[in-house]
């Protein structure tokens, strides 16, 4: 009888053991699942008549799973409310949201979602994945680097779209020496460890 309880306790140990074990991975993978919006930042800059104008997004999510160890095992979602952009002016800000260029209403959202990552240097990396703006979808590659931070870790890139194959600037506003086609985005992406 008395062996019959240490071997059960034994097994409720293990058992205790395991579940901890269990716990701890998936706690680490998941680290950095989210990011801590307080501290990213995602931005849009363009020209008018040569003059760069930048606007920054206050609403955006994203899951990252990155391990720099196995790179390629990683990926990246980020999710962009089109009705945040911000250039500083109501008024503005209300013109770039209608129809002739982000046209919020009908697509409130951007999204970005991965399906590679390569090593490119040190604590550099590819992200290769479909960038979605207004419906239309491109294969982007986009330049990435990591650096830790404490216990977080940061995504920092920029990458140039044409605003013009996602329709972005209809009718009078295709006219890219007006407003060219050019757009460099530029993040700044804190992991929220757990």
């Amino acid at each position: 009888m008395k062996a019959c309880a240490q071997r059960l306790g034994l097994q409720v140990s293990t058992a205790r053991v395991i579940v901890a074990a269990l716990a701890l991975a998936l706690s680490a993978t998941d680290a950095f699942a989210q990011i801590d919006a307080a501290h990213s930042t995602i931005t849009a800059t363009s020209k008018q008549m040569n003059v760069p104008v930048e606007g920054k997004f206050t609403r955006f999510s994203a899951q990252l799973a990155f391990d720099a160890a196995k790179p390629a095992a990683g990926s990246a979602q980020v999710n962009v409310d089109m009705t945040s952009y911000d250039l500083g002016d109501d008024t503005y800000n209300e013109e770039v949201r209608g129809k002739d260029w982000f046209d919020a209403k009908t697509y409130p959202n951007a999204t970005f979602v991965s399906s590679a990552i390569a090593p490119a240097g040190t604590d550099m990396f590819n992200v290769t994945g479909k960038l979605t703006i207004k419906g239309k979808s491109q294969t982007v590659v986009v330049p990435v680097t990591v650096a830790t931070q404490g216990a977080a870790h940061t995504f920092d890139g920029s990458l140039t779209i044409k605003r013009s194959q996602f329709d972005v600037g209809l009718g009078e506003w295709k006219d890219t020496s007006v407003v060219a086609d050019d757009v460099v985005i530029r993040f700044h992406l804190v992991g929220a460890g757990k």
